[in-house]
Order: C-alpha cells, then sequence, then structure tokens
C-alpha cells in the first residue's frame, strides 16, 4: 500500500534514491497501459496525473481504454438488449451505434484529463501531444458454435511503424476498443486483446493492466507479487474462482510475454497511485508475469563482490557469520552464488569441495525483506544440484543459531572428528559450532 505522507527529510531521500534507478532504467521505454472504462467513471484526474508524470520522466507510452459501462449505458438509454456470450458482447447495429458513441465521446474526455495533468507535472510549457488515429487494423469474428457476432472483431494486426512515429514524436498514443478493416467496417474489440496485441506488435518493454477489483492472492490470502509464466498458466488452470477480468488479463499477460513482451504488469486500477509504486519501487504492489529472468540465481562473478560484502555484514557484526575480508571473497568468489533481484544481490551461498565426494555449504543469507518466499530453498536446491554436478554425495554445514533450519531440511548433526581433516584444523573452538551433514544421492 502506499506509504502516508511524512514530512521526515531521510524518508524522502530514501525514496528518491530508491526510484533513481528505476527512473533511469525506464527512460525511453516503450510501456503499453490498459484500463477499462471504470477508470473514466470515477476519478480519473490522479491517474491522468500520474500517465504525464511519466511521459515527462522519457517514458514512451502507448494507451488502451476500454469503454464497457459507458456503451451499457448508452445501450439502457435506446431501450436496446445487452447480449454477451462466452464473455464477447454481440455487437448488433444498435450495440455498434453505442460503441461509436461511447469511444467518441471517451476519447475527448481522455484528452481533456490528460491536457489539464500536464500543467500540474510543470509540462504545460511544453505540451504533450495525444495521437490517436486507425492503428488497429480488424477483422469480423464471424459465427462461433452457432452465434453470429455481427460487429464484434478481433485485432488483425497492429500498424506498429506508425504508432512508433508518433513515439518518436514525443506523443501519447490512445488506442480505443475499435478496429478498421481495410474495406471500411468498424469493429467492436476488447480492449485486452488491443493491449496485448500493440505490446506485442511493438516489442514494447512492459504491458501495463490495471484491473478492477482485489489483487492476486496466494492460498494463504498473502498477495502475489511475481509469477513466471509456467506458475501464471497453472494458476489459472488450479483458481475456479477467478473473475472474468482477472482470468482475460491473465491470459493477455502471458500471451503478450510469450509473443516477447518482456515484462507484464497486473496493478489494482483503484490504487492510488499504483502505477508509480509498481514501476519505482524495488517490489511494487502489483503482480509482474516475465518470461524474462527477473530474479536471477547464478554464479557468482567478482563485480558481485561489494554486493555480497553488503548483504553479509550484518550476520558478521551480530557473530552469526565469521567475518570475510574483501580480499578472500574475491580468491574465494567462484564458490558463491548469488541471487540478484533488479540489481541487488538478495541472497547468496557457498560450495567449497574437500576430497572424498563431500562439501561445507557455507554463508547462506538471505536478505531480511526476502525471507519468506522459499528463496533459502531456491539456494539449497542449487547448491545441492552444482555438488552432484561435481561427484558430491554429502553437505555439511557448521551453524551457531540456525541450526533448526537445517535439521528442517535433512541435516543430521555429527561429531567434529567426522569433518575432513583439512576442515577440522580450521576449526574454531571458541565460537563451538555446531556440524550437520545430509546425503544427496
Amino acid at each position: 500500500m502506499p506509504k502516508k505522507q511524512t514530512n521526515d527529510p531521510q524518508a524522502f531521500v530514501a525514496d528518491i534514491r530508491q526510484a533513481a534507478p528505476y527512473i533511469k532504467a525506464h527512460r525511453g521505454a516503450t510501456v503499453v497501459i490498459s484500463f477499462g472504462g471504470e477508470a473514466l467513471c470515477e476519478d480519473f484526474d490522479r491517474l491522468a496525473h500520474d500517465i504525464n508524470l511519466l511521459t515527462t520522466l522519457g517514458i514512451r507510452l502507448v494507451l488502451v481504454h476500454g469503454a464497457r459501462p459507458q456503451i451499457e449505458q448508452r445501450l439502457q438509454q435506446r431501450g436496446a438488449g445487452i447480449r454477451y456470450v462466452n464473455g464477447l458482447r454481440v455487437t448488433d447495429d444498435d450495440a455498434l451505434a453505442s460503441v461509436k458513441d461511447a469511444v467518441g465521446s471517451l476519447r475527448v474526455d481522455i484528452e481533456a484529463k490528460l491536457s489539464l495533468g500536464s500543467a500540474s507535472v510543470g509540462t504545460s510549457g511544453a505540451q504533450i501531444g495525444i495521437s490517436s488515429g486507425n492503428f488497429v487494423i480488424a477483422k469480423p469474428l464471424g459465427v462461433r458454435d452457432g452465434v453470429d457476432y455481427c460487429h464484434t472483431g478481433e485485432v488483425r494486426r497492429i500498424d506498429a511503424s506508425g504508432i512508433h512515429r508518433q513515439l518518436d514524436a514525443g506523443r501519447i498514443v490512445l488506442l480505443p476498443p475499435i478496429g478498421y478493416s481495410p474495406t471500411g467496417e468498424i469493429f467492436n474489440l476488447s480492449a485486452e486483446e488491443v493491449a496485448g496485441a500493440a505490446a506485442a506488435a511493438l516489442h514494447a518493454d512492459k504491458l501495463v493492466l490495471l484491473v478492477e477489483g482485489r489483487g492476486l492472492r496466494d492460498s494463504r490470502r498473502r498477495h502475489i507479487h511475481q509469477l513466471s509464466l509456467l506458475e501464471a498458466e497453472q494458476l489459472l488452470r488450479a483458481r475456479r474462482s477467478l473473475g472474468d477480468e482477472w482470468r482475460r488479463h491473465l491470459l493477455t499477460a502471458i500471451d503478450s510475454c510469450r509473443q516477447g513482451v518482456k515484462r507484464a504488469h497486473l496493478i489494482e486500477r483503484q490504487l492510488d497511485g499504483g502505477l508509480l509504486l509498481e514501476l519505482f519501487t524495488r517490489d511494487g504492489v502489483g503482480t509482474l508475469i516475465s518470461a524474462e529472468l527477473y530474479e536471477g540465481l547464478r554464479t557468482a562473478g567478482i563485480d558481485d563482490v561489494v554486493g555480497i560484502l553488503e548483504l553479509i555484514a550484518p550476520l558478521e557484526t551480530q557473530g552469526v557469520l565469521v567475518k570475510r575480508s574483501r580480499e578472500l571473497l574475491e580468491m574465494e568468489i567462484d564458490h558463491f552464488l548469488v541471487v540478484k533481484r533488479d540489481g541487488m544481490i538478495i541472497a547468496c551461498s557457498a560450495l567449497y569441495p574437500y576430497e572424498g565426494g563431500i562439501a561445507e555449504l557455507a554463508c547462506v543469507v538471505v536478505h531480511p525483506d526476502y525471507q519468506a518466499h522459499g528463496r533459502g530453498d531456491s539456494l539449497l536446491r542449487a547448491i545441492e544440484q552444482r555438488a552432484r554436478a561435481q561427484g558430491i554425495n554429502r553437505l555439511f554445514v557448521l551453524t551457531t543459531r540456525t541450526s533448526h533450519w537445517f535439521r528442517e531440511r535433512g541435516f543430521q548433526p555429527i561429531d567434529i572428528g567426522a569433518l575432513p581433516v583439512k576442515k577440522r584444523e580450521m576449526y574454531n573452538y571458541q565460537r563451538n559450532s555446531r556440524v550437520f551433514i545430509k546425503a544427496i544421492d
């Protein structure tokens, strides 16, 4: 949730320092943002302000808006029926007239709000242009399972080069949930489909979907911060209770990532400042779906030394770990694995082999902010995999305060005399560490 406003200058400085790397990383990025017509029914001013702020930070924006509540309002005013089949509107002639009316009106409202927002972020002197046009080429959905969807269509292709020209000129591109055929027909489209297709065609760095309702939670009602494509697909299959909107948005995010979009973010639309919190804080407030290795576990390199030292320093101060000098760590860096999240090392561990198929597991550390998400177990699995590849079948560990963690993961206590001779000779009797071992055949 957003932090309460504070007058603490140090908190302000800390926030700026945290945001700075993300501001730099996003400069010049192409981001597609989708939101439903519900956003226009409520206080759109705050969202418009944040959208303009992103533009001033050098982010190239494509906005895709929905229009469902506005279309339904106009249909009711006309006394026309509202018909959905399999979650898709059947767009007859009356519905198409309402679609055109609603979308045209929304375009004017959005452009007006964005123009107002630019003044509030100090860009009124350099007006941010907004471009909308026939960038979406569509085709009819046709007759499916005996149902004629009339003027409901699907995306045929996106005029990516035309959109890029507008973005290169510094304009925000606004895409409505309609498309045009080469023969001049107009089709009612799903905003989610338009957003996903645009993000894929533009090779966007991010697709951001602002979703109505509460965010994704796991079985213990904890917020889901991150999903791989496989995990997202498993969630779709396992969660029958997912609402239709969340299901559509998850499918859009998965499809766009499979077509080359680097990251898709699902954010609660009602969360004030959600866009900024998701893009400019380390953990964000939404759910990230990514096909790329966002959080990487890999072998450490010499450039990771400083990050590892920063991670382990508090535990060295507490006496939990034996202090390592920078020189020693540089010499032993090949023994380490690290987990890196957006440039910050949040976990590490090391493997020191000895003769006889045995190795020491050492320096298992996870940053306090990330200890509740199984990263220690991921490290242990990676170490065991690396050990097996080197012909090692037993791991031992020396610990003073975390015996229970290793016992819970299959390590058994042994006497110091069972250690390899070289390790036994280096044993520090003043620390009086307990020794545990695990077979990993």
